[in-house]
């Protein structure tokens, strides 16, 4: 029997070596990208937050993306908001080649923006942003606890970005309405109550991984809306928050309309603190298609 083997080279590549490698800008895609409708939202912010976290790193000189505070405590670049638009990924099939155009900018003092340009076939299928701000906890162990810090001086400009201005006035409560969508609706239309698991939902430290927040808001919207299955167009998320381990969540629904196509979703910890908004513009099935 002749079994294939990939040939491996003598000697490991070194982390910076990989760091390239993985911004290869090609993929082809299959089954652990894919979803029954087309390609996997959850799968993608995954790939574009680690591709952001290693663009950052790439940036700032460093050999890997292991960020750390002044006096060596691991801090991270935490994804703060993020801007899904001109999604098409019903379009998407399996062995299609994926390519994703990245730039990179700094918005702030401890922000970071990345955009990521996704096409198949010279077709764009989706455009993604996503900001990042550097945190670390004040607590061992305790995603409450998490606060913003400055790691590094960088000399390099900053560049206005509405993304983080909307995130920075919604954070701050300067901001009413969002995408003619209210920021704050002071009722609850719909209710879903969630505790995220451990080993699904939370990365690699210890926060509820922010790849994982609109999948939370996907599963009560198909709870509250069976028999209407929709297919996101767009979708901004902006974080204000984490949320400890084991610690149940409320996914509240704060505004639909029906013929725009648009909803409003915020998620809120135990604390009653509101940790995510959500905006998103959604087409029905049949529309899409």
């Amino acid at each position: 029997m002749n079994i294939a083997r990939l040939a491996v080279t003598a000697g490991l590549p070194t982390a910076r070596m990989l760091m390239q490698r993985a911004l290869e800008p090609h993929l082809l895609l299959g089954m652990p990208h894919l979803t029954p409708n087309g390609l996997s939202e959850t799968w993608l912010m995954k790939e574009l937050g680690h591709r952001h976290w290693l663009m950052l790193a790439q940036h700032l000189g460093m050999d890997n993306a292991d960020f750390r505070t002044g006096d060596g405590h691991e801090a991270y670049a935490a994804i703060c908001a993020t801007s899904l638009r001109g999604a098409r990924f019903e379009t998407v099939r399996a062995n299609d080649i994926l390519t994703i155009t990245s730039g990179f900018s700094r918005v702030g003092r401890t922000q970071a923006s990345t955009t990521h340009i996704l096409t198949i076939a010279g077709s764009m299928v989706g455009e993604v942003e996503l900001i990042s701000t550097f945190v670390h906890r004040q607590v061992s162990d305790d995603n409450h606890s998490i606060v913003r810090v400055a790691l590094v001086q960088d000399a390099s400009s900053f560049h206005p970005n509405l993304l983080a201005q909307a995130a920075a006035e919604i954070r701050n409560g300067r901001r009413d309405r969002y995408r003619e969508m209210p920021v704050d609706s002071p009722r609850s239309l719909r209710n879903f109550a969630f505790t995220a698991s451990p080993s699904q939902d939370f990365n690699g430290a210890g926060l509820l991984y922010f790849a994982n927040f609109q999948s939370l808001v996907d599963r009560a919207v198909e709870s509250w809306f069976p028999n209407e299955p929709r297919v996101c167009m767009r979708r901004d998320v902006f974080f204000s928050g984490n949320v400890r381990k084991g610690e149940q969540l409320q996914i509240e629904l704060a505004s639909v309309d029906p013929v725009k196509g648009t909803m409003a979703c915020r998620i809120s910890r135990s604390d009653g603190r509101t940790i995510a908004r959500l905006f998103m513009e959604m087409l029905s099935d049949k529309e899409a298609g």
